[in-house]
């Protein structure tokens, strides 16, 4: 609904934790296979990515793409190769790495955007080693609420939006009258200055809307940032700091 470019809340010290996963989601996608290979991404994901119904059972799928280039049929279609997995795969531990694999630069880009954004502000306020926990366990009981709501589901997920909005949660509650300049896109774009419990409670809003009338497990995983919210909700009122910091004026 808007696009977040920065906000008017400095931090007291580099936020060495922010930058380290901004750097290891950048390092993981360039090791992915090249989204023009789509069998051998396809591949890649369900061996190191999420799956609900792995999740949910607590065992790999008997069936996986092969890591092999398709075949274009007649009708323009790619046929991927489907074959027993020649690999052990932990399905827990998917969970962890699913955080750290995107789609594409788009998904990425816009991922880490959002981190850079509010996640510095929570770091510096919750001290590295908590910040790191809630986004680590926002990230996991993002993707085990969906897979709980869509356990069925064959498709992988990937993507850090679970784990980034549990970042959102704890800004909302910690920073909810910071600005947050945003760009808007009403019939043509312009800035405007936002405060942060308009941008994340309509953020929030979309999602919550937009995961009910989610019928599937495809596409994007609305209900995982859902849940990842509603952890971060949670968990920052156990971790949040006594006294707030207070918001220094716009530079």
């Amino acid at each position: 609904m808007v696009i977040p470019l920065r906000d008017a809340n400095p931090t007291r010290r580099l936020p060495v934790v922010t930058l380290i996963l901004i750097a290891l989601n950048f390092i993981f996608f360039l090791r992915e296979p090249l989204r023009a290979d789509e069998c051998r991404q396809r591949a890649f994901f369900m061996r190191y990515a999420a799956i609900p119904h792995e999740v949910t059972t607590g065992k790999p799928l008997p069936r996986v793409f092969q890591d092999v280039a398709g075949v274009p049929t007649p009708s323009g279609n790619l046929l991927c190769q489907v074959g027993s997995p020649a690999y052990h795969k932990n399905v827990y531990l998917s969970v962890l790495f699913a955080m750290f694999l995107h789609a594409g630069w788009l998904h990425l880009l816009g991922n880490m955007l959002y981190l850079w954004i509010f996640g510095n502000n929570i770091e510096d306020s919750l001290g590295r080693a908590k910040f790191l926990l809630l986004y680590l366990v926002c990230g996991a009981l993002a993707t085990l609420v969906f897979a709980a709501g869509f356990g069925n589901s064959t498709e992988t997920m990937v993507g850090a939006s679970g784990a980034i909005a549990g970042v959102l949660a704890a800004y909302l509650v910690l920073f909810p009258r910071a600005r947050i300049l945003c760009l808007v896109p009403i019939f043509f774009f312009f800035i405007a200055e936002l405060p942060a419990w308009v941008v994340l409670g309509l953020w929030f809003a979309l999602q919550a809307v937009s995961s009910a009338g989610s019928l599937h497990g495809g596409g994007v995983a609305y209900l995982a940032h859902v849940g990842g919210f509603v952890a971060g909700l949670l968990l920052v009122l156990l971790l949040r700091p006594r006294r707030p910091r207070p918001i220094e004026p716009w530079a």
